[in-house]
């Protein structure tokens, strides 16, 4: 079991620890209600510093992304980040991932904590390139500074205007006293507020000063938990859950990040099957009655055929009602479709809506 430069702190403020890929991570400090309405309503702050990071450098660099990844990076300039996927051979997924054009000939891609020796194999089997590679994950720590009220709150840390700094873009500044500073709008709670990447060494006087500088605004400590209600509500897909290595991005609704302007690992046979259809699609659904869908429920149909499965669901605790993500069969997919969630062998209403399910 790994530990953040941050363990010590989770513990000391009483949070919930527990195994999460690999880690020791702080699940809950209050509650998941709580926690997750301080982000929504103030500013929280989660230690995400499990998150894996890779420096692709020199000429080649951009072309070994561009095969290895399905949305186009050759769009990408200083300063701006994309939201990606590694497709694998059998048409499924690797992994979802962000890519940070930091200089020209150097990019920075953020990978999932659970995937970073898969990723990374994948990445060095297809670099034939010459690409110098550099697996930073156990150098640097991530906070993600989420919530309504977190720029105004940060803005004493840094002198570069924290307003400024558009979604998906990043700046590399001071902050906390420290420079070199990676300031990024790519968080995952669709409350704003940005991310910050630093060196293990400095993280534990950045999180002191970052808690100072928000004392005024009720900012508190976030787990995971409440980072999973959050990005549920906004229909964000998490990996492991809602896409893997058997679901396409096609089917998990991905197209956006699938360009077929270029060709990469596997692009033939997805462009095959856009041109054909897919046999089933990622749906956002919102429970009728109350009751909670949960993980591998099954989804029926009215006449209790099973026609799907539910990749990610949850109480909202912004909405008050069961909300979920689930792949079912085309004919049932289209908005406002009637579906049911299989709980305890009780067929309960479900109804197919339009993401996210969290609108401010």
């Amino acid at each position: 079991m790994k530990n953040t430069a941050l363990t010590h702190i989770h513990e000391g403020l009483g949070a919930k620890m527990l195994p999460f890929a690999g880690y020791n991570m702080p699940i809950l400090y209050e509650g998941v209600n709580a926690e997750h309405e301080t982000v929504r309503n103030a500013v929280g702050v989660f230690d995400v510093s499990h998150m894996g990071e890779f420096i692709l450098s020199g000429p080649n660099a951009l072309t070994l992304i561009q095969k290895v990844t399905s949305n186009d990076a050759a769009t990408l300039t200083i300063g701006r980040a994309q939201y990606s996927c590694l497709p694998n051979n059998d048409g499924g997924i690797v992994d979802d991932l962000i890519i940070y054009k930091m200089k020209e000939e150097q990019y920075l891609l953020v990978v999932n904590a659970s995937n970073i020796d898969k990723d990374w194999d994948w990445i060095s089997a297809h670099n034939d390139l010459g690409v110098e590679m550099r697996n930073v994950s156990d150098d640097y720590s991530l906070l993600a500074i989420q919530g309504p009220k977190a720029v105004e709150a940060m803005q004493s840390l840094s002198s570069i205007d924290l307003s400024a700094i558009a979604y998906y873009h990043f700046e590399v500044a001071d902050f906390a006293g420290f420079d070199n500073v990676i300031i990024s709008a790519t968080g995952y709670t669709g409350s704003g507020g940005f991310e910050i990447y630093c060196k293990n060494s400095e993280v534990e006087t950045i999180w002191n000063k970052v808690f100072e500088a928000g004392a005024a605004y009720g900012i508190k400590p976030i787990g995971l938990a409440a980072r999973d209600t959050l990005r549920l509500e906004m229909g964000f897909c998490l990996y492991g859950n809602d896409i893997n290595d058997t679901t396409s991005p096609l089917e998990a609704g991905l197209g956006w990040i699938t360009k077929f302007t270029k060709e990469f690992t596997n692009s033939d046979n997805l462009k095959a099957q856009k041109e054909v259809g897919v046999s089933k699609k990622l749906v956002a659904f919102e429970m009728q009655e109350r009751a909670v869908p949960r993980h591998d429920y099954e989804i029926v149909d009215g006449l209790g055929n099973v026609i799907g499965i539910v990749t990610s669901g949850t109480m909202s605790p912004s909405m008050n009602k069961g909300i979920g993500l689930g792949y079912v069969t085309t004919g049932n997919s289209t908005v406002d479709s009637d579906i049911y969630i299989r709980i305890r062998k009780n067929d309960v209403p479900a109804k197919v809506v339009k993401l996210p399910f969290y609108k401010k």
